[in-house]
């Protein structure tokens, strides 16, 4: 069977959705989650098991992989969200979110660099927080890892038993990361 070979989006076309995403949005005070946002993420592999939770099927690629700035579509459930994100200083980074129209989101995904990231997000409440757990599939199966999202990047938490070793600064556990290099290959 012959694979398909990857087109490569160039930054100008990239500039032309990204222009028609927001060109398209109506402006309202209740459409305003996008306020600039800073997130402050520490990320873990799980060991074992967890308890069950809330989930959500996750798909997810980038239109860019900049260093500088990624910019990420994904389809949780049945709503687009686009996301772009600064670079990373530590375990923060600028973050903006822009819900997008399902069918726009799909024709997104086309766009993208590397391969799309498929899991499955749990959402696991412990002590004060809901810590996040990525069970990824295809290319990144059997990673399994865990993020929790802090206030400040010294807030204190209470880690669950089925928290294994943090990989917050280890660049190849991000999802952009994973688009490129997916687990089977280095794991």
């Amino acid at each position: 069977m012959k694979q398909a070979t990857p087109r490569m989006t160039s930054a100008k076309e990239i500039s032309k959705v990204l222009a028609m995403v927001f060109h398209s949005r109506k402006s309202t005070d209740s459409d305003k989650s996008s306020a600039m946002a800073v997130e402050i993420e520490r990320k873990f592999l799980v060991k074992g098991t967890f308890p069950a939770g809330e989930t959500c099927q996750m798909v997810q690629g980038y239109l860019s992989l900049d260093p500088e700035r990624t910019v990420r579509i994904r389809i949780e459930g049945d709503k687009g969200v686009l996301a772009i994100k600064g670079r990373s200083q530590g375990i923060s980074r600028a973050e903006y979110e822009y819900d997008v129209p399902l069918a726009e989101a799909e024709e997104l995904l086309k766009l993208c660099l590397g391969s799309l990231v498929r899991k499955t997000r749990h959402y696991i409440p412990h002590g004060d927080h809901t810590w996040e757990v990525d069970v990824f599939e295809g290319d990144n199966e059997g990673l399994v890892s865990a993020e929790i999202e802090l206030s400040a990047e010294d807030e204190s938490f209470e880690l669950p038993e089925w928290i294994g070793q943090e990989v917050s600064e280890d660049r190849r556990y991000s999802n952009a990361a994973l688009s490129r290099s997916p687990f089977k290959d280095w794991a």
